[in-house]
């Protein structure tokens, strides 16, 4: 399953580093920042549960870059 988050982000760089974060996070396959459209694209591995895991990447990306914003 892919979705469309609306995100908060100061910089390309920063943006940068919530896409490593986020791909990092388990039940993540595979995630996009778009800095300029402010929006990160997440496909889900099977059988995760979205919400759960989408709480855990806006933890890891508050770890990098704490003024960061995931509209979930």
């Amino acid at each position: 399953m892919k979705k469309t988050y609306r995100i908060e982000v100061d910089c390309a760089n920063c943006a940068n580093l919530m896409e490593e974060a986020a791909n990092r996070t388990e039940g993540v396959q595979k995630a996009v920042v778009n800095f300029m459209t402010q929006k990160l694209i997440v496909e889900f591995a099977d059988g995760s549960d979205v919400n759960a895991v989408m709480k855990n990447v806006l933890n890891n990306c508050k770890k990098v870059e704490e003024d960061c914003e995931i509209y979930l």
